[in-house]
């Protein structure tokens, strides 16, 4: 009788167990995806030109934080109106960053350079900060207010220096 008890106790206490390793295991394969009303994930970075950032020292800016790549064409394709935004908006409180994924960088150098970026970038070879924002698609770009929430999301390419835009972001700063 007592072991009939004891192996009850037993199976419920291993069924328990087994439910929270499941539960465990299930909430860390799922993805994090961060939404607009989402607080930023912090990061940390050295930026191109050598100057340490991170998501809460842009204090009082706009920060429009875009993950990119050389290999991804509509990357490319929207970096010159990146350039753009920067130059129109850069006085007025708002900052672009841009974090490329490439592994190589000598060749990620060389495209800097090619391109003639004229905007903060730095380079996340292991996509470790694009990952704690859900971003696995090229480009994505986040824009983050003052307060480190996330206040616009863009998937894909976009025209930044679009009147619409350049509004919507004069709106937030």
């Amino acid at each position: 009788m007592l072991s009939n008890k004891t192996d009850r106790i037993l199976g419920i206490a291993i069924g328990a167990l087994m439910l929270l390793l499941v539960g465990t295991i299930a909430g860390t394969l799922r993805e994090k995806v961060v939404r607009v009303g989402d607080k930023a994930p912090d990061f940390e970075l050295v930026t191109d030109s050598g100057q340490r950032v991170t998501r809460s020292n842009f204090g009082g800016r706009l920060l429009v934080l875009n993950f990119w790549a050389t290999w991804c064409p509509p990357c490319i394709e929207e970096l010159p109106s990146l350039n753009e935004l920067q130059q129109r908006l850069g006085g007025e409180g708002l900052v672009v960053l841009g974090v490329s994924v490439d592994k190589d960088g000598r060749a990620y150098q060389e495209f800097l350079s090619k391109m003639q970026v004229r905007f903060l970038t730095a380079r996340d070879p292991q996509a470790k900060i694009s990952s704690a924002y859900g971003t696995f698609k090229f480009p994505e770009t986040y824009v983050i207010d003052s307060r480190g929430r996330v206040v616009q999301k863009h998937i894909g390419a976009r025209v930044w220096s679009d009147e619409r835009l350049l509004a919507q972001f004069r709106s937030l700063l």
